[in-house]
């Protein structure tokens, strides 16, 4: 682990980055999590938790981890379970750091990355800067092991300097499908009192990294695993429900409106990411709507005039987009389940 000495700011300077950690029911992974961010930390980090009134003992496991830590942590609590998006947006009201980072308290912090994200701001100040991650499984697979997932890439480029071309950003991080925003950091500044996280929605990451995105005037991609997601069954992602399929239908809702008003000239080539990006989607509702029980099915009508509304592209267009590529896979996968 790097042993930095960062400068700790004068008394009522903002530290220089605020490290957000909601919680809620957690209690097997929370101290897991804690230690890896408290053993890097400084004076010059404001650590701030939400506790999302957790049933189990969640909350008693912070304030007895708080009261012997090396470095401050404050605590706060809903007053009812609000879910995900609202802790998050409570916490981002009460940071004061220069730069924000989200971690899931369920996940870890990689030894050595608060060192490398000081250095690389301090290099090179970006709005910005996207991060990899490694995948912790109880069991892991064959095709786990082949996937490399102890380096899980977010952005295809070589992360190498600091970047501003917008429609490579736009691109780049629907071409990974790395869109959760704990492997996002960003300035603080960016997010305004109009940029929050959607309560009630599941999917709220990719509903807001590409609106964080549009507001990014440069950036940087630190190709290096800063994160250990763990991969744990019986999340809600993982298990089918009529309100996942509808919000991962809507996810996309707006956001190529937003982007082109910004950026007319956005390219081509951007654009089908995306589109592409959007016709996995449409795929997976297609799937977890075969799950669900006859009688509940809707009608996969509204669903594919939605899909279709996002992207702005008729299914010709779609078609000859994958055929130009030789995508050809990509094409019949589209065609049997559009």
């Amino acid at each position: 682990m790097h042993t930095e000495l960062i400068p700790v700011p004068p008394i009522n300077q903002a530290p220089w980055l605020s490290i957000l950690i909601p919680v809620y029911n957690v209690a097997p992974y929370l101290l897991d999590c804690l230690n890896s961010i408290t053993a890097q930390a400084s004076p010059a980090i404001e650590i701030i938790v939400l506790d999302d009134c957790s049933t189990d003992n969640s909350l008693e496991m912070l304030r007895d981890f708080s009261a012997t830590s090396p470095v401050t942590i404050n605590i706060l609590q809903h007053p009812h379970n609000r879910g995900l998006s609202a802790a998050r947006n409570t916490l981002l009201d009460n940071a004061q750091g220069e730069y924000i980072w989200f971690i899931d308290s369920d996940d870890m912090m990689v030894p050595g990355a608060i060192h490398s994200l000081h250095t690389l701001i301090h290099t090179h100040a970006p709005d910005l800067v996207l991060c990899d991650f490694s995948v912790l499984r109880n069991m892991q697979r064959l095709k786990h092991r082949l996937r490399n997932e102890k380096h899980i890439r977010t952005f295809p480029e070589s992360g190498s300097a600091l970047m501003s071309d917008s429609s490579e950003l736009f691109a780049g991080i629907f071409q990974k499908r790395k869109l959760h925003i704990w492997s996002k950091i960003s300035r603080r500044s960016l997010w305004g009192s109009d940029l929050r996280f959607p309560e009630g929605q599941l999917l709220e990451d990719v509903v807001v990294t590409p609106r964080l995105c549009l507001r990014v005037k440069n950036y940087f991609y630190a190709n290096e695993p800063w994160i250990i997601y763990r991969q744990r069954a019986g999340s809600i992602l993982t298990t089918p429900s009529q309100k996942k399929i509808d919000d991962m239908a809507i996810a996309c809702s707006g956001i190529l409106d937003l982007w082109l008003q910004k950026h007319p000239q956005l390219s081509a080539a951007a654009r089908f990411r995306f589109a592409h990006f959007c016709v996995r989607t449409h795929i997976f509702v297609r799937q977890e709507l075969r799950k669900m029980p006859e009688i509940h099915k809707p009608d996969i009508h509204r669903y594919r005039q939605e899909f279709l509304k996002q992207i702005q592209w008729k299914k010709s267009r779609i078609c000859w987009e994958y055929i130009k590529r030789g995508w050809i896979s990509g094409l019949r996968r589209f065609l049997l389940e559009y």
